[in-house]
């Protein structure tokens, strides 16, 4: 028996269809309990014709000269399409982090555009506390914006994270 993989994307999946690929850039991220600093950013968006797109992130401490420094953030997790919802949420992002937090977003999928609160937030024991994130994703100029505001160790709902990343090939 030979098996063979389909890999071509699943129809749900359309209004996520121009996050797939390898994107690259840079970014600021900063809070009121930390001092802002430049990062680089590496993202994985891949699928295997499934109905679900895996999602690979990680970002490293930038130097004054551009240089990586020392990681910072790593999450992996996976977009889904949502059917049959009745406040207009099409799909969801599921992400964990070995920081100790599980998140899980829902929102609204457009071609060009993602728009995701969380749903859920799980964090361990040990882990700062967290209890809330708002992501917006753009596609501009053919380029991966994004932004995240965050409710984090006492502070209110507020800018956290933003980058521009370019595509890989």
């Amino acid at each position: 028996m030979v098996f063979t993989l389909d890999t071509s994307l699943h129809e749900d999946l359309a209004p996520l269809a121009w996050l797939v690929g390898t994107w690259a850039g840079a970014g600021v991220v900063g809070y009121p309990t930390i001092e802002s600093v430049r990062f680089g950013q590496e993202v994985v968006c891949s699928h295997d014709g499934r109905r679900f797109l895996r999602w690979d992130s990680r970002t490293w401490l930038l130097d004054d000269d551009g240089n990586q420094v020392r990681p910072l953030a790593t999450e992996t997790g996976f977009w889904r399409p949502v059917t049959g919802s009745t406040d207009g949420t099409n799909c969801e992002l599921l992400l964990a982090h070995p920081t100790g937090f599980v998140e899980m977003y829902a929102g609204v999928a457009e071609p060009a555009k993602v728009e995701l609160r969380t749903d859920g937030v799980m964090r361990s024991p040990d882990a700062k506390e967290y209890t809330a994130a708002h992501r917006l994703y753009g596609y501009v100029n053919s380029n991966l914006m994004w932004v995240m505001d965050m409710a984090a160790v006492g502070q209110p709902l507020q800018s956290h994270v933003s980058a521009e990343l370019k595509r890989v090939e």
